[in-house]
């Protein structure tokens, strides 16, 4: 449909933690598909060239940046340069996210300050850098990848994990309202329980779920809590952004899409 044509997009996280298709991966190529050219940054150079090479590879725009989206001074660079290389940036999707396991009696100070930064600092910066943008060109849209964690209880202890994409809500909300008379547009993706590699690559977190058996029992165990009797893939998130990416949510600002086949409810 090409909903995006003529669009710059920015997808913080576009490489996969490990093989298969994480939820920024799969959002990048989604965007390309639908027509934009797609800036894929990654602090895995190698992990945000795969994904342009995919894109690149079925006729799509894509160019790879590195950064450490937790820096101020390395979001700055590559904003910069992306805005320098294409005049604009319509569509910001930030999509990094780290968990460490752990309840507040247990977590060290370091695992909070480094979930923080990365889950919740990245997405500061990145608006921080690219709203100015946005604004000269008329506007755009961001949209920020929370969790189903930032608002209830797996039973798995993530307190880092759920503080962090529980402020993103509230960061997103503010934000929103601030810019929205500036036609910049910001909203918040909340994931439920999905079959992605940041998962399955996390031994501590099949240990949590399956007392350490295996993915697969893993998955099993993931699937059970689910409404709809299974989970969702990073497709599913990346449909979902696209749909706030594009004009179709042009009257849609400071919401929270939570997708998770049902296991809110």
């Amino acid at each position: 449909m090409n909903r995006l044509d003529n669009c710059v997009a920015v997808v913080m996280g576009a490489g996969s933690i490990a093989p298969g298709w994480g939820n920024g991966k799969a959002t990048a190529v989604t965007f390309a598909r639908e027509g934009a050219v797609v800036a894929c940054v990654d602090a895995n150079m190698s992990a945000a060239q795969e994904t342009a090479e995919i894109i690149c590879s079925e006729g799509g725009k894509a160019h790879a940046y590195c950064a450490d989206v937790s820096i101020d001074a390395d979001i700055a660079r590559v904003i910069a340069e992306i805005n320098q290389k294409f005049g604009k940036i319509d569509v910001l999707d930030n999509n990094v996210g780290i968990a460490r396991l752990g309840g507040v009696t247990d977590t060290s100070e370091a695992d909070w300050d480094l979930v923080m930064a990365v889950n919740l600092k990245s997405a500061y910066l990145a608006m921080k850098h690219v709203i100015p943008i946005m604004v000269d060109n008329g506007g755009g849209s961001i949209i920020n990848i929370s969790s189903l964690a930032s608002i209830s209880y797996s039973g798995i202890p993530y307190v880092g994990y759920s503080a962090s994409k529980a402020a993103l809500n509230h960061l997103t909300r503010v934000t929103a309202a601030e810019f929205a008379a500036r036609k910049v547009r910001v909203n918040a993706i909340l994931p439920g329980l999905m079959k992605t590699p940041m998962v399955s690559s996390a031994p501590e977190v099949v240990e949590a779920y399956a007392g350490g058996l295996d993915v697969e029992a893993m998955w099993a165990v993931r699937a059970a809590q689910v409404p709809m009797g299974h989970m969702g893939d990073a497709w599913d998130v990346a449909n979902a952004a696209l749909f706030l990416a594009c004009d179709e949510s042009r009257f849609i600002t400071g919401a929270e899409l939570v997708v998770d086949g049902g296991t809110s409810l």
